[in-house]
């Protein structure tokens, strides 16, 4: 196995995004820093991102990452830069550091950093590109779900004024909403995604909805392997979608990580391809009839959310019966 070294990027690849309206070319890299603040205070349920961490990066290891992604930026004109906790904590990007990276992609139109709300001050945002987006890790504006499902650290009312602040200050806001955290069945994440997005909108220039994806060493990953969770079904994502189209301003996005696998969001196996790439073209049109597909497991997806109403449970039904039950006449679900 390959040693990490802290010299050197965790990631760096090249996607599709929005800039200007339009789907444009983006680099995105992964910086090796000190870590995430909150995870050595035990951190979120679902995030394994520690694991992208390293002990005394120092700046100059952080400006050899830097040297390392410009060899491979071809004038791309969106840039996202995450590190594995808050691009803005002094502690894992040092304001120099900053400075730097700004002005070395200060032909950008666009540059994406994530952090947590207790890094956005006056003074931290002050100095920064219009071309910034700030991605904030909202999840759920419900504040049980918060504390007790996700472990998030902070409270929705704090990232929403940290929202504020950043557009008060003429730069933009990514909101990032976690479709089905943990104890929750699917019908009531679906309820929570809506209901939170619709808590961004007066804050967020773009809502990214994140269906969980069971990542290594986490809390998640321990219930899951013991059968008491499913990550959520493509339908799901759909559903919520479908409903937000047009009722908020913001503009909806979705990137699902493990999409199709059984630690990503995942419906039968046979639709999985089609149905995530009709949520790629709805990110990038916001038309809702990009959304019109359909298979025969959507009622697999319907009698699931009903049999998990009936048992009072969030376990794994496919994976906790073998047999063949028939539930609402002659539509079958296979646990």
């Amino acid at each position: 196995m390959k040693s990490r070294t802290p010299h050197e990027l965790e990631a760096i690849w090249k996607e599709k995004d929005i800039v200007d309206g339009k789907i444009a070319d983006t680099m995105v890299i992964i910086m090796r820093t000190n870590g995430c603040a909150w995870a050595r205070s035990g951190g979120c349920t679902m995030c394994g991102y520690h694991s992208a961490s390293l002990r005394n990066v120092t700046s100059e290891d952080l400006l050899k990452q830097l040297d390392q992604a410009l060899l491979h930026y071809n004038g791309e004109p969106f840039v996202k830069i995450y590190t594995s906790g808050s691009f803005l904590d002094k502690d894992e990007i040092p304001a120099k550091v900053r400075k730097d990276i700004f002005e070395s992609f200060s032909e950008c139109k666009r540059i994406l950093f994530e952090s947590r709300p207790e890094f956005i001050t006056e003074e931290t945002i002050s100095n920064l590109p219009t071309s910034t987006t700030i991605a904030l890790g909202l999840e759920s504006c419900n504040p049980l779900v918060i504390e007790k499902s996700i472990r998030k650290g902070f409270t929705p009312t704090q990232c929403q004024l940290a929202g504020k602040l950043i557009k008060e200050s003429n730069l933009s806001v990514r909101s990032y909403l976690l479709l089905k955290p943990l104890f929750l069945q699917e019908r009531a994440a679906i309820k929570d995604t809506i209901t939170s997005a619709k808590f961004a909108d007066s804050f967020s220039d773009e809502i990214s909805i994140n269906p969980i994806n069971v990542q290594k060493g986490t809390m998640l990953e321990r219930i899951w392997r013991k059968g008491d969770y499913r990550t959520p079904w493509i339908w799901s994502l759909i559903e919520v979608m479908k409903r937000l189209s047009g009722t908020v301003t913001a503009r909806l996005m979705t990137s699902p990580s493990g999409g199709g696998s059984q630690r990503g969001i995942h419906n039968c196996g046979k639709c999985d391809e089609a149905v995530l790439n009709a949520l790629v073209q709805f990110s990038h049109s916001q038309d809702p009839r990009n959304l019109d597909i359909t298979c025969e497991c959507i009622e697999e997806w319907k009698n699931y959310m009903t049999s998990e109403i009936m048992l009072g449970t969030t376990a794994d039904l496919d994976r906790e019966f073998k047999s063949e039950l028939t539930i609402g006449g002659r539509n079958g679900l296979r646990y």
